[in-house]
């Protein structure tokens, strides 16, 4: 791909992130509270490790994070059955309600944005979606601390 192309995609995805962060009320959880209770959402219990690995973090810049979160009852901590030591973390029925909640105020945002849009260019995006998690995804994205 040319670098044109890269650096058009970039703008394109770092201005919606911007629109999309911005779209959300003044007491909704933070970015970093929103990636924890969507991986556990997602992957089911896992322990501080995985999680912090996922989003290319240390568990430790994710301790404050984690004590809010289960002082809030979103999520719940627990002995790892592997290991004693190690605790496994959990999302709550709280949990996922507030994540629901969180996500409904961007989906309601861009639903409006979409109606904006032409049919072909929502084909466009029901096409680029698939391809934006696989980029997500990719190794590379995951190698850089």
């Amino acid at each position: 791909m040319d670098d044109e192309t890269v650096k058009a995609v970039r703008r394109g995805v770092l201005r919606l992130a911007r629109r999309l962060r911005g779209s959300r009320s003044a007491g909704a959880l933070s970015p970093a509270k929103v990636g924890v209770l969507g991986y556990l959402s997602r992957h089911g219990p896992s322990s501080p490790g995985e999680i912090a690995a996922a989003d290319a973090q240390r568990p430790q810049a994710l301790t404050k994070v984690f004590t809010e979160l289960e002082a809030d009852g979103l999520i719940s901590r627990s002995p790892s059955e592997v290991d004693g030591r190690s605790v496994v973390l959990g999302i709550t029925a709280s949990g996922e309600a507030a994540l629901e909640a969180d996500m409904r105020e961007r989906d309601e945002w861009l639903a409006e944005a979409f109606g904006a849009l032409g049919e072909t260019e929502r084909g466009v995006l029901r096409l680029a979606a698939p391809l934006l998690e696989r980029l997500s995804d990719h190794p590379a994205a995951q190698e850089k601390p």
